[in-house]
């Protein structure tokens, strides 16, 4: 079966209209997070803006929903055209059990295959020490990201890992999600990694989930 975990990124006060989006389409899973765009203090004092304050919509559709939600947010909410947020399709492997599937795609057409294999964006994904995401972006410009969302969170690595990375995991935690042409991926976190690593006060770690379909980076593909 063809199953996706969806996330959108919007500004906060436009993540109730990317929530009824979901609720027209009956997902049954939709979790929402919040966090704050990357954009440097440069830009923001240019064109007298403030942080912007994002929000982090995900959820879990069949292949055809995923399309049908793409294809909403483009019609409703203008996803695809440059500021209006980003949309990504990340497909998923499994799912524990018929019953959490049966959950997951209630109310959806279910349908055969698999996800597509073709690749073209990663998103990236950086766990750090709270406070350090300005260097940690700094370092990803360096290698041609262009931008990012965080989140704040909490580590719980536990006695092993902190006796591994000599830090406690359980402390204050930020999380970047950056997306990322699949090209240019590697030298991003090869970047992140020199600059922000765990030899540093930041202890960046990164990994990426590649990225079957996005909408809302137009300018960035031109």
């Amino acid at each position: 079966m063809e199953l996706y975990y969806v996330l959108g990124i919007v500004d906060r006060n436009r993540a109730e209209d990317l929530q009824n989006l979901c609720r027209e389409l009956k997902l049954s899973v939709v979790v929402t997070n919040f966090g704050k765009g990357t954009a440097t203090s440069e830009h923001l004092s240019l064109y007298d803006l403030q942080p912007t304050e994002k929000a982090i919509v995900g959820t879990i559709v069949t292949g055809s929903s995923m399309k049908q939600l793409m294809r909403a947010a483009k019609r409703k909410m203008f996803i695809d055209i440059p500021g209006n947020g980003i949309m990504m399709a990340i497909p998923m492997k499994s799912v524990s059990g018929g019953r959490n599937l049966a959950y997951f795609t209630a109310g959806q057409e279910i349908g055969g295959g698999v996800p597509g294999m073709e690749f073209r964006n990663e998103l990236i994904v950086v766990i750090l020490n709270e406070g350090y995401a300005d260097q940690v972006m700094e370092a990803a410009r360096s290698a041609d990201a262009t931008g990012g969302t965080i989140l704040h969170a909490k580590g719980t690595g536990g006695e092993h890992a902190e006796k591994f990375f000599g830090v406690s995991l359980a402390e204050e935690k930020d999380m970047i999600y950056i997306l990322a042409p699949s090209g240019k991926k590697s030298a991003i976190m090869k970047a992140i990694s020199q600059k922000c690593g765990m030899e540093t006060p930041a202890r960046a770690v990164s990994f990426s989930l590649p990225v079957s379909e996005v909408a809302g980076i137009r300018r960035l593909e031109e």
